[in-house]
């Protein structure tokens, strides 16, 4: 997953008081379609396939899905009747990391050359399916989403910079599943080594929790949110984040997206045009206020439920 950079300190000495001024920006249109992601529950597929719709301008949804369900089609075919969970378990590790019939004799396999998924274009489950190499966004929720249409209990859980699939077995037991490592099992321990987070955010509830539907489906729309901050549209990335956030209030990568928007605005809209506080005005003093308050706000509520800096980063 991306890194979203923190930068507040360059503006520290904007800390005037003031009432609210010129950010009272709506974008209903988006508001909807953001709120529409929400409409059919636990369906992660057609959330993810809207994303990227809207993320590349696109219409690939119908034919991205089409391919889907020919892998769940082969997937169905490679399980027998009445099989238990271990059984459907192991079919679809085959269908997707096994070079066989089921998959054209082609293999998903982890992007080395990506693994994060910074090129956008790589964010894509078009992408994902067509090439046949994948990042730590779209490996999990494919293996999800075919997991779950075989009945496998099946959800999104996150870590700094990654996403993973959480399974609960028909006894209740939690495994942790690698998407980008075969579907292999993985203990928190190992996460919480490879991409250390502190004891706050694991007793909050940040890392390493099976995600409600909710919740996945706001984690899955992130990539709108990033999509909207690299092409500088920062006031829509804070519309869709605040749509996010209420359906995932505790959600700290929403909020440091969020933080960093109003950092960037106040870099647009002040920084590169003032040099001095004397030259600007009351209002446009208390506007960058408000921004900057803002800003500071979204980080510090990331703050409280454990999120850091380096989280990540050994």
């Amino acid at each position: 997953m991306h890194r979203v950079s923190r930068t507040i300190c360059f503006m520290v000495w904007f800390c005037w008081c003031g009432t609210a001024f010129g950010f009272d920006y709506r974008n209903q249109a988006l508001e909807f379609r953001v709120a529409a992601l929400f409409m059919r529950p636990d369906d992660p597929l057609t959330v993810k396939l809207a994303v990227d719709d809207m993320v590349s301008g696109k219409l690939d949804g119908a034919q991205t899905r089409k391919a889907v369900e020919a892998l769940e089609a082969e997937l169905d075919a490679m399980i027998p009747a009445a099989s238990n969970e271990t059984v459907k378990l192991s079919a679809l590790k085959r269908l997707l990391y096994v070079a066989g019939p089921w998959n054209g004799e082609l293999p998903f396999a982890y992007d080395q050359s990506d693994p994060l998924g910074k090129r956008p274009e790589n964010k894509l489950l078009k992408k994902y399916l067509d090439s046949r190499r994948g990042n730590c966004v779209t490996m999990p929720i494919l293996f999800m989403v075919l997991g779950k249409h075989i009945g496998l209990n099946m959800t999104l859980a996150e870590a700094p910079f990654h996403l993973l699939v959480k399974y609960t077995d028909s006894a209740g037991g939690v495994w942790n599943l690698e998407a980008t490592s075969d579907g292999g099992f993985a203990r928190d321990e190992k996460y919480r080594r490879d991409l250390p987070m502190t004891e706050k955010a694991i007793d909050n509830g940040i890392y390493l929790r099976p995600l409600t539907h909710e919740e996945t489906s706001a984690t899955i729309a992130s990539f709108l949110v990033e999509h909207l901050m690299r092409t500088g549209q920062y006031e829509d990335a804070i519309v869709a984040t605040d749509a996010l956030l209420r359906q995932y209030p505790r959600s700290v990568h929403l909020m440091v997206w969020k933080g960093s928007a109003y950092s960037q605005i106040l870099r647009r809209d002040i920084v590169t045009k003032y040099q001095r506080e004397s030259d600007m005005t009351p209002e446009v003093r208390a506007y960058a206020d408000r921004l900057y308050q803002k800003n500071t706000s979204a980080f510090a509520e990331a703050e409280a439920l454990g999120w850091t800096e380096k989280d990540g980063l050994k």
